[in-house]
């Protein structure tokens, strides 16, 4: 990937969701289905002085995090989605 995010962003992409089929036998599309919250780091700013505060940057490409619905800004690049978002709206890391 070329993108590079700037001081305390982080790129992510969300985990793509499955198709479902209920219980009933109707197939959920993945459109149908709420947004995911879960995603993986594909890249990571450098953190540094940012609002007269040092900031250290805790996620690394590859972790897999937790992140609210509404959260980031959404883009497109080279046939995929991506959010960019800073650290701190991140919720948690996944083990």
């Amino acid at each position: 990937m070329n993108i590079k995010p700037l001081f305390d962003k982080v790129v992510i992409k969300p985990i793509e969701i499955e198709e479902k089929t209920t219980s009933f036998g109707f197939v959920l599309r993945s459109s149908d289905q709420e947004k995911p919250c879960v995603a993986t780091v594909v890249a990571v700013g450098d953190g540094g002085l940012i609002d007269g505060k040092t900031v250290e940057m805790k996620v690394k490409v590859g972790d897999k995090v937790i992140f609210p619905k509404y959260s980031g800004t959404e883009f497109h690049f080279e046939n995929q989605d991506y959010i960019i978002i800073k650290q701190s709206d991140i919720l948690a890391l996944i083990d």
